[in-house]
């Protein structure tokens, strides 16, 4: 398949997706009754544990209690933990690996890799004469990628539970600024409407072509069409803020009062906030 069609079709998985976290916020579970500033504060402060332990034991226990959670929830447990490991893999484990050797940190090892004939320096850094993973640098990429894996599981348990309205109104709740809001609010929008214009311009091309086209020609398009969308893009965005300020928009962001926390919302808080005491005196 042509690496066009592959990316129109992952265009087209992004809002599938989507369409599938709003799905899944909807139904009537676990964590989708909570209140989203409890949301909201559950996930600041866990991220903020994942980020102070520094022990791997309490990150796995952090991992379980989040597992637990999803599972209570009736989440795709595959779909979300595909993700997980792929960020995490990528984010947590290929940046950090290089760390494992005693090149970067000094230990003992545990497993030689290269022998030289000598060691080396080059201005301040010292080439040793056996290269190999030590014991406290695999403790190191061991201990960053599951901290970057659990903040990954408690972000994507958190927005596939919570409607992205309910976040922003949770967000605002915190004093977060209103243009940090904004952003973060087109930009969410602009995703789905930059992947269904996409997909929708590469269909109609498609439909009206009857031979193979050439790769030159496609380079042509690939680029007319990159230029196009942007003149639109910016078009678009001129025209909304044209009709916002119209409307009487002020660069403030108003929410309706929220709905009063009710017993479960505090109960759930504040069991939250206790089990998240414990994993940090542990």
């Amino acid at each position: 398949m042509p690496f066009i069609e592959k990316g129109i079709h992952h265009f087209a998985y992004v809002i599938k997706t989507g369409y599938i976290q709003w799905e899944n916020a909807s139904k009537d579970h676990f964590f989708q009754r909570i209140d989203a500033r409890i949301k909201v504060l559950f996930l600041v402060f866990y991220v903020i544990i994942v980020s102070v332990k520094k022990d791997i034991p309490s990150e796995a226990l952090i991992g379980a209690f989040v597992f637990i959670l999803i599972l209570i929830s009736r989440l795709n447990l595959v779909g979300l933990y595909k993700r997980v490991l792929f960020f995490g893999f990528i984010f947590g484990f290929l940046i950090a690996f290089p760390s494992a050797f005693n090149v970067i940190t000094r230990g003992e090892i545990i497993y030689p890799v290269l022998h030289l004939s000598r060691p080396y320096n080059f201005w301040i850094y010292r080439i040793p004469k056996e290269i190999g993973l030590t014991m406290e640098g695999v403790y190191g990429v061991m201990m960053l990628t599951s901290r970057v894996m659990n903040s990954l599981a408690i972000s994507f348990f958190v927005l596939y539970t919570t409607p992205f309205p309910e976040i922003i109104k949770g967000l605002k709740m915190l004093k977060v600024p209103d243009s940090f809001l904004m952003i973060i609010t087109l930009s969410y929008k602009y995703i789905f409407i930059f992947a269904g214009t996409l997909a929708d311009m590469h269909l109609a091309k498609k439909s009206r072509l009857a031979g193979q086209v050439s790769n030159a020609e496609a380079r042509r398009w690939i680029a007319g069409r990159i230029a196009f969308i942007f003149k639109k893009s910016r078009q678009h965005y001129e025209e909304i803020f044209k009709a916002m300020i119209s409307r009487g928009f002020s660069g403030s962001i108003r929410i309706y009062r929220g709905k009063r926390l009710h017993a479960r919302d505090w109960v759930t808080g504040i069991t939250f906030f206790l089990v998240g005491v414990l994993i940090l005196w542990m």
